[in-house]
């Protein structure tokens, strides 16, 4: 049992030491390994906001939005279908999951029924199952209401928070903003981390507008001074020719989608040396840009960006190339924003701020060096209490914490893990536990000296017997850090993670690695009697 083959103390020494090289990444200045991350890809752990510093940000998306744009739409397509078939009808009006109207002739009751099911849309449940977005309910008396399904509801959630999630890592990306943390958290809420960032204002802005931009036709004939729109239109302000606020009657009807949208990109107008922002369309959206100004050449068109008016230019002639300019009061830092935004794409529904940190890097400084002197003081306590406790064989545990360290720091950086502060304590912690695991090893084979055991029987059965009582310790820890990283979030996460990590590796190094040196050791010295 205490004879290892050359081959597995190669091995043995060649896994710390390719552990050590892959921590170190994480110990150099970015400037240092930039030279050789051109050639080879490295990876390394990230700092957390409470030692790099930085701004956390937790979302909320805006449901009842999701709902409301889908009842605007049964409502349009209500009135369009109805009027197309000659059923008359009277208040149609939506509410806060349904859309509700009475016909004037309750005889046509089963025709609208029929007319309007045809709005739905299937939706795929989890269950595999295909099912009617929408239910169409009419009574005799001529009432009819449609109903949103609540798999309806459900899977829009998913699928707003789904597709934030993804424009919001898109917008934070083209921001410049580096190694940002963004995930679901809940049902409805994203979580937001973006280190580095110590004036989160701008980010919150650029995160937080839906970004939605539409082509929308002006109504000429509508009383801007009226109190209430015609029907088909909407009154939104904006800005006017002189930079003045103003009142525009724009159409409802959406004519292009900024969803066709490829490209957008911050630039000057050379003639007026102002910041505009010029976009492009994809296929489907330059023929439809091209058959709108075609057929309005000499008539207004509003760009609408999430409910006000950009600007409103007049059609001077046909725009086939698909390419267009947003023009405005516009500066610099204004036209790239709204760049980034269209690039990144509309977001389904409003993110409001459910709350908001903001951690200096001073703090995050100290912190750093608190958590650098805890782990270190700890070590050094620990190390001497081994030395003085176990001489020779606690020498061998300390080599054994300062290998099961690397190993710990090696996984986490191949891992691309974000330590934080709960982490260093996690670290810290996991050298006690290592050291827990050499203890009773120790005390074992020191039980089996007094009983008279030959120094080679008492280190065979001390590691023999310990073995045992170790795997069964460390497998408890393991399920409670299970438990706290399924249970917990952030920082609680973190210290589960690395505690886990830390009991596994140390499993290795003191079963093993110990083993290995006080093998090498004995074969050497061939001692009498044992001094533990």
């Amino acid at each position: 049992m205490m004879y290892f083959a050359r081959w597995k103390v190669l091995l043995t020494w060649s896994v710390i030491a390719l552990a050590a090289l892959l921590a170190l990444p994480s110990f150099l200045p970015r400037a240092t390994l930039a030279p050789i991350t051109d050639i080879v890809p490295l990876r390394t752990f990230q700092l957390g906001l409470d030692l790099r510093g930085g701004s956390y940000l937790l979302l909320e998306v805006d449901m009842q939005t999701v709902v409301r744009e889908r009842l605007e739409n049964i409502v349009d397509s209500t009135r369009t279908r109805l009027r197309g078939a000659g059923i008359n009808y009277t208040g149609l009006q939506a509410g806060e999951r349904n859309v509700t109207l009475r016909l004037t002739d309750p005889s046509q009751a089963p025709e609208a029924t029929r007319l309007l099911r045809e709005l739905s849309t299937p939706i795929t449940t989890t269950m595999g199952q295909s099912q009617p977005d929408i239910d169409v309910q009419a009574t005799a008396a001529g009432q009819v209401t449609i109903a949103l399904s609540e798999p309806l509801l459900r899977e829009k959630a998913t699928q707003a928070v789904e597709q934030s999630i993804e424009i919001v890592r898109r917008r934070v990306d083209e921001s410049g903003v580096a190694e940002a943390l963004i995930q679901r958290q809940g049902a409805n809420r994203l979580l937001v981390q973006l280190p580095g960032v110590q004036d989160p204002e701008r980010i919150k802005q650029l995160i937080g507008k839906t970004a939605r931009m539409t082509f929308h036709l002006l109504d000429e004939n509508a009383n801007l001074a009226a109190p209430s729109p015609p029907p088909g239109v909407q009154f939104l302000r904006g800005e006017g020719p002189q930079g003045q606020e103003q009142r525009y009657a724009v159409r409802r009807r959406v004519e292009v989608d900024g969803a066709n949208l490829t490209d957008a990109r911050a630039g000057q107008n050379p003639q007026t040396g102002e910041w505009v922002v010029n976009f492009s369309f994809d296929s489907v959206g330059q023929r439809r840009f091209a058959d709108i100004t075609r057929a309005n050449v000499g008539r207004p068109f509003a760009i609408v960006l999430d409910d006000r008016v950009i600007t409103a230019p007049v059609i001077r002639e046909p725009i086939t190339a698909g390419r267009g300019q947003i023009s405005g009061s516009f500066n610099v830092r204004t036209a790239n924003d709204l760049a980034v935004l269209l690039r990144a794409g509309a977001l389904p529904a409003p993110l409001t701020v459910v709350e908001e940190r903001t951690v200096g890097p001073d703090l995050g400084a100290d912190a750093i060096r608190a958590g650098l002197l805890s782990v270190a003081v700890g070590f050094v306590l620990v190390c001497a209490y081994m030395a003085a406790s176990y001489g020779l064989f606690g020498w061998f545990a300390n080599i054994a914490i300062v290998a099961n360290l690397v190993l710990t720091l090696a996984i986490l950086a191949m891992l691309q893990a974000t330590l934080t502060l709960p982490g260093i304590a996690g670290l810290l912690l996991s050298i006690g536990m290592a050291v827990d695991a050499n203890i009773l090893i120790n005390e074992r084979v020191r039980e089996e000296v007094r009983l008279g055991r030959t120094p080679l029987s008492a280190i065979q059965t001390g590691f023999t017997k310990a073995t045992g009582t170790i795997l069964d310790s460390n497998l408890t820890v393991i399920i409670k850090m299970a438990l706290l990283y399924a249970l917990g979030s952030g920082p609680v996460k973190g210290f589960a993670v690395t505690v886990a990590f830390g009991v596994i590796t140390s499993m290795f190094t003191a079963t093993v690695l110990v083993k290995m040196l006080t093998a090498s050791w004995y074969r050497r010295r061939r001692p009498a009697a044992l001094a533990v």
